[in-house]
């Protein structure tokens, strides 16, 4: 038992960051300065190849990198905090299984400068699919409205987010429960966590 006089033991920071069970990365200006295991292991990678690229290498496409990238900036602007489920992109294993493989990933972020969110910020990367790729094929625009259905939001709520209308969000949360074969909004979340 502790005494009250006892000193904390010390903590190695590196050490917690390396083993945290999630995926953390630092990054400047939208570029991966450092990250942990953890991320090497979700994202089929080694640090080596992570460490200097454009986040823009972990995203299904170049479009949803810089749409989300937009998204994202207000919102660090006024919070400092950034948080949604969206589709991220596998580079493969050592042995190159895996590459291309898309899958919901939960990424939350904080920016060290709200005047300039991209400048430095620390981010969190969770596996939602837990190994498993998406199944459907999905276009950027639908893993976007996928992103938002997740999250719970009704087609006007998703419309305002991605500044459409939410007659097209409805257009494409249709071809979503199509291509998941769901009956429901909830068995489509369900369908879209699994993968």
């Amino acid at each position: 038992m502790d005494t009250p006089d006892a000193a904390p033991a010390a903590i190695d920071y590196r050490l917690a960051f390396e083993q945290a069970p999630v995926g953390m990365v630092l990054s400047r200006h939208r570029i991966i300065v450092d990250c942990n295991l953890r991320v090497c292991e979700m994202f089929g990678a080694t640090r080596d190849a992570l460490v200097g690229q454009s986040f823009r290498v972990l995203y299904p496409s170049v479009v949803e990198f810089e749409r989300i990238g937009k998204r994202m900036e207000p919102i660090l602007n006024a919070s400092g905090r950034y948080a949604d489920n969206r589709m991220m992109k596998r580079l493969g294993d050592l042995h190159g299984v895996f590459a291309g493989e898309t899958f919901w990933c939960h990424v939350s972020g904080q920016a060290l400068n709200r005047e300039a969110p991209h400048e430095a910020g620390i981010w969190t990367f969770e596996d939602l699919g837990s190994r498993r790729a998406a199944k459907a094929d999905l276009t950027p625009r639908e893993r976007e409205v996928a992103a938002q259905v997740m999250k719970g939001l009704t087609s006007k709520e998703i419309g305002r987010v991605l500044a459409i209308s939410h007659r097209t969000v409805e257009i494409h949360r249709a071809r979503l429960m199509r291509k998941y074969t769901a009956a429901t909004t909830a068995e489509l979340v369900q369908k879209l966590i699994a993968g």
